[in-house]
């Protein structure tokens, strides 16, 4: 063959290659450009705050895991109850879904959770589920705003309008003003040493962590929280309250305040020994959060604790003004938790009158016998 003939082929060749090349690529591109769209068609659209190159990462890892995901565990599978607590992370829901047999990979269904945007939606409460479902499936029973039941959690320390505004959040069907205006329907709830409290269930919606019905009424939950609070005083509670010379009744008003002025529960004892110094001489006793109490909804600080206080507030015209009234309050100024009515009960033995906090941040109190004592514990 010619020089000139050979160098054709090969430039024909070559032609031939680059071409082939060229529609490989293209093929190769449209393959990959068809990755997110097959995606979105088997578990729909991601989430909408995505980068493009995440989600085309995201594609690939659930195309590769599309078994997992779409297919059951357990296509005989039961119908269980599985129970997600308020608070419990994506990957520890995921990790006990796999322990306990309803999905066959853990990580392909924070994958998929992730790639949706509901790994933060996850709802906290009980669900019936079964390893008959797909993980996507599981993934999808998990966001039902109306499961069966539902988590609701009362702090230590909140009023009874901070109760209330922390039920909507939860999904029950039971609105703020509904559940206080039953909190003031006192007259079936009497105290295990007969004494009564005077206004509202204030100071006895025990804090804890609640399962509930979502259907539950206003009445419902009153009782309910009330209930635990009867619970948790037991007898041996009731005899400590007794020493102090105290009522039930009397015992839960003190130990709110006492809630409410330690920021850390191993002084308790301590601040309970102040103020039952203080009533058995005749004392005042001067404590804030009585006049915060009084004072009601601070609406430029949106709390309903007030701080700091005034001249002004220490001076407002209320029962609950502990600066102005002697003796305990007429009721409970917050719900107190298990170690405010534990250090009410067995109070720590001082001799201290006053405290104060301290001046290096720690939280903790500063205690004297003296007021000459008290104010050289001020801040300098």
């Amino acid at each position: 063959m010619e020089m000139g003939s050979r160098i054709k082929v090969t430039r024909l060749f070559l032609l031939f290659a680059v071409f082939g090349v060229f529609s490989c690529c293209i093929a190769v591109f449209a393959f990959l450009d068809r990755i997110p769209s097959r995606v979105v068609e088997l578990y729909g659209e991601p989430d909408p705050g995505m980068k493009q190159s995440d989600r085309f990462v995201y594609s690939l890892q659930l195309l590769y895991y599309e078994k997992s995901l779409l297919h059951p565990h357990d296509p005989k599978g039961s119908f269980l109850m599985f129970t997600v607590p308020m608070g419990e992370s994506v990957v520890s829901v995921a990790t006990r879904l796999y322990q306990e047999g309803f999905i066959v990979d853990p990580d392909a269904f924070r994958l998929y959770l992730v790639y949706r945007g509901i790994d933060k939606t996850v709802q906290a409460g009980k669900f019936r589920i079964s390893p008959s479902m797909s993980a996507v499936q599981i993934a999808q029973a998990l966001q039902d705003p109306n499961p069966t039941e539902t988590t609701i959690r009362i702090l230590a320390g909140w009023r009874l309008e901070e109760v209330a505004a922390a039920l909507p959040p939860t999904g029950v069907n039971v609105q703020p003003d509904e559940f206080i205006k039953a909190a003031y329907a006192i007259n079936q709830f009497s105290l295990s040493d007969g004494s009564k409290p005077l206004h509202s269930f204030e100071g006895f919606l025990f804090p804890d962590f609640y399962q509930v019905n979502r259907g539950v009424t206003a009445f419902d939950l009153v009782a309910i929280f009330s209930s635990r609070y009867k619970e948790k005083v037991t007898p041996d509670l009731v005899i400590g309250f007794g020493q102090q010379k105290l009522t039930v009744f009397q015992a839960t008003i003190l130990a709110s305040i006492i809630q409410k002025e330690a920021a850390l529960e191993d002084e308790m004892p301590l601040i309970a020994s102040v103020f039952l110094n203080r009533l058995a001489k005749g004392m005042r006793l001067e404590s804030d959060p009585t006049v915060q109490y009084a004072l009601g909804y601070n609406a430029a600080q949106r709390t309903w604790w007030t701080n700091p206080l005034s001249l002004t507030d220490l001076r407002v015209d209320s029962p609950y003004n502990t600066y102005l009234r002697g003796g305990l309050p007429p009721g409970p100024i917050c719900n107190p938790g298990m170690e405010a009515l534990k250090a009410v009960a067995r109070p720590a033995q001082t001799g201290y009158y006053f405290f104060r906090l301290r001046c290096d941040g720690s939280k903790r109190h500063n205690f004297a016998i003296t007021y000459e004592e008290h104010l050289k514990n001020g801040c300098k």
